[in-house]
């Protein structure tokens, strides 16, 4: 193990929030939920002209979360995911409809971005020690990509209708990358049928801002400075939103070295490496959680023009993408990411 370091930071944030003001420029109360889960953490500030029990509402969002983690955990044996994974080829399986309604977005993300993203990257993750199998102290031997290379594919899998899915090769599935997203949407829906829509929900760093905040405002949101040089995050932009999301996806916190080389765990689904194009970190601003998540993790994999002219491409949907060019940070944003910053 000569040489080797991992270094990773769990439960990091992408974003720092600036609405935590008690000013009343608006009619209402603010109120804030915070808790556990996915591995990480969640805060929720919602904004209500009535009487509300934080007790209730908080006691709605761990159940609808443990419903989600129940459905699209690795690590729950009995989760949908998991069934899945170890399901037989060529013989369908039903599927709950959460599990249905990311699978829309994964299949989605996998064909706008060529593969780029790609839910069946498990195998190569667990080679790189970035999954559910132990870290490694080496780079692993090309003929052990190119076998796990082999499993993977989302074109392998079949959607039969709304809830009923197909294999026709033995891929795994790891929808880590959606997953958090897809808690945003699902609990910013929750707090939206309740009739609140001044609402901002945060998952591990991954945020939906619903309407606006206590000053009357779009939500004011930092995106964290994409340095792996230090533990404490610093802000690098400040931009505002309302009924959007942003997610970001970032190498500067979760990596291993060995001699000096630094292994990403963004791992590219076409080479099987971990990539090795300077991305740092790349945000994605739409209209749902679930697709900025992936497309963020998609565009640290592609190339940086490639992935500008894709969003660029895209109704609703921005960009701001960083790359480490000799420890200077340089800067590549979609045509209207500039708007949503704060000058």
């Amino acid at each position: 193990m000569n040489g080797y370091k991992i270094i990773i930071f769990f439960a990091t944030l992408s974003f720092f929030c600036f609405d935590a003001t008690g000013f009343a420029f608006t009619s209402g109360t603010q109120h804030i939920l915070s808790g556990k889960t996915m591995g990480t953490f969640y805060t929720i500030k919602f904004i209500s002209r009535n009487k509300e029990s934080l007790s209730l509402w908080k006691r709605k969002v761990d159940i609808r979360l443990k419903e989600i983690n129940k459905r699209l955990s690795m690590y729950d044996p009995k989760s949908d995911l998991s069934v899945f994974n170890h399901h037989e080829i060529e013989k369908p399986i039903h599927i709950s409809a959460d599990f249905s309604a990311i699978l829309s977005t994964a299949k989605k993300l996998y064909q706008l971005t060529d593969g780029s993203w790609d839910g069946t990257v498990k195998p190569l993750v667990d080679l790189w020690g970035f999954g559910t199998k132990k870290a490694t102290d080496r780079v692993p031997e090309l003929d052990t990509i190119t076998l796990a290379l082999s499993k993977t594919g989302f074109h392998f899998i079949d959607i039969h209708g709304p809830h009923t899915l197909l294999k026709r090769q033995a891929v795994t599935l790891d929808l880590g990358s959606i997953a958090k997203g897809y808690g945003v949407d699902t609990i910013a829906a929750l707090f939206t049928a309740g009739g609140i829509h001044d609402v901002l929900v945060e998952i591990g760093g991954e945020l939906y801002a619903s309407g606006k905040n206590k000053k009357g405002d779009p939500w004011s949101i930092g995106i964290s400075r994409p340095d792996k040089r230090y533990a404490n995050q610093t802000v690098y932009k400040i931009i505002r939103l309302s009924n959007q999301a942003i997610a970001t996806s970032g190498n500067y916190r979760n990596f291993f070295e060995i001699n000096g080389k630094t292994f990403s765990h963004i791992i590219d689904p076409k080479t099987g490496f971990p990539v090795d194009n300077h991305v740092v970190s790349a945000s994605v601003i739409s209209k749902d959680c679930t697709f900025a998540d992936g497309l963020a993790t998609a565009l640290m994999v592609m190339d940086v023009h490639k992935g500008i002219q894709l969003v660029n491409r895209l109704e609703n949907t921005e960009c701001l993408i960083i790359q480490d060019k000799d420890q200077t940070l340089v800067t590549h944003t979609s045509d209207n990411f500039d708007g949503f910053i704060v000058k």
